[in-house]
């Protein structure tokens, strides 16, 4: 895949890729960019070395907690035209929903019920949210349930974000996708990584906690491209990071396009969590996607957080960012034990805070935040 440009003849030999190992676990994260690249470039003999060493470090860091987030994917309506999107805005064969914010908090009181302490609302950039209306759902859900929120609603005004931090929104994902400008931008049509990277920076100043991330397989990048996200990962100090890898969608202009591996995905996640040791990274719904033990090889290789889906099951299929997506016939409760069983196989457990969130008094932080 077109991935592999940019590895150096032969891969990391054994002994190169175990000393930088034992730098990176001396250094808490401290590797260079060609360390990097040596461990992205590790052959298959050596990616066990590698993962046992992210594993370590989450364990080390993180303990063996994994943090349930359920999602909520409300709006599959979006205004953009990304062409690795599946809700990209030409996609006429897409059938559109919006769910409403009654609908959207029975789905929530739900997934509380079964012991969710985290609420991702997620959905394409979808303008009929208006601000107001986004923070009153907020608002609404800090009040009733005992739940930390965090948003995945792509780019918005400076003040949509203050509105909604303010009404209790204690996080938000916004990925990079790719730190290559020129790529981001092939694949972003009328979008810029400095306008995206400016969007983060308001999030971080606004008092979120910030959550980024990057494709893996996408056409066009290199092992050198996968070395910089890591790299602005670590730049943005972002406390969350979701890793996936690229999967094309057939009503998109990169259908035909060759699928991210799963290998080369795990050891992106892997040396992502060597470099954002404490970090919260999820062993993502793409990855047990592309294979049927890709959640459970994602939690060996540093992850420590699932996200069942709790989209009511009337609009979940609709969701389509790829295909072949996992969990769309599970009801919430269903995705909950699921995600609880392979915890437990793990010898692990799942955890019953907020995963990292302060849950702040908004009110005492306004003067802050503007």
């Amino acid at each position: 895949m077109s991935g592999q440009s940019g590895n150096p003849a032969g891969g990391a030999d054994n002994a190169s890729t175990a000393a930088l190992l034992a730098g990176a676990l001396a250094d808490d994260g401290a590797l260079s960019p060609s360390a990097l690249l040596t461990l992205l470039s590790a052959d298959p003999a050596d990616s066990g070395t590698l993962f046992a060493a992210a594993d370590l470090v989450r364990e080390h860091n993180l303990g063996d907690e994994v943090h349930l987030r359920g999602i909520i994917e409300f709006s599959n309506c979006c205004v953009k035209n990304c062409r690795y999107c599946g809700l990209r805005r030409d996609n006429r064969r897409l059938v559109r929903y919006r769910l409403g914010p009654d609908e959207i908090l029975t789905a929530a009181r739900e997934a509380a019920a079964l012991g969710i302490k985290t609420i991702v609302l997620q959905s394409g950039e979808d303008p009929y949210y208006s601000a107001d209306m986004l923070a009153g759902l907020i608002y609404r859900l800090k009040e009733e349930l005992d739940v930390a929120v965090t948003l995945s609603l792509g780019d918005r005004p400076r003040e949509d974000y203050r509105l909604m931090r303010r009404a209790g929104a204690d996080r938000y994902l916004l990925k990079h996708e790719t730190a290559d400008p020129a790529l981001f931008a092939a694949l972003r049509p009328g979008t810029t990584l400095t306008d995206r990277l400016r969007h983060l920076y308001w999030l971080r100043e606004l008092g979120y906690e910030v959550g980024s991330g990057n494709m893996v397989g996408l056409p066009g990048q290199t092992l050198n491209t996968l070395v910089e996200d890591i790299l602005l990962l670590r730049e943005l100090g972002v406390e969350m990071a979701g890793i996936g890898p690229f999967i094309p969608h057939p009503d998109t202009p990169l259908t035909g396009c060759p699928a991210g591996s799963l290998e080369l995905t795990l050891k992106v996640l892997a040396v992502t969590r060597l470099v954002l040791p404490r970090a919260h990274l999820p062993a993502t719904t793409a990855l047990g996607s592309i294979h049927p033990d890709g959640r459970r090889r994602g939690l060996l290789c540093g992850a420590d957080v699932i996200m069942p889906n709790v989209t009511p099951l009337l609009y979940r299929s609709r969701y389509q960012i790829y295909p072949g997506k996992v969990g769309l016939s599970a009801t919430p409760s269903e995705a909950v034990a699921a995600a609880r069983s392979l915890i437990q196989s793990l010898g692990r457990r799942v955890g019953r805070g907020y995963g990292g969130v302060s849950r702040r008094n908004p009110e005492k932080n306004k003067k802050r935040e503007e």
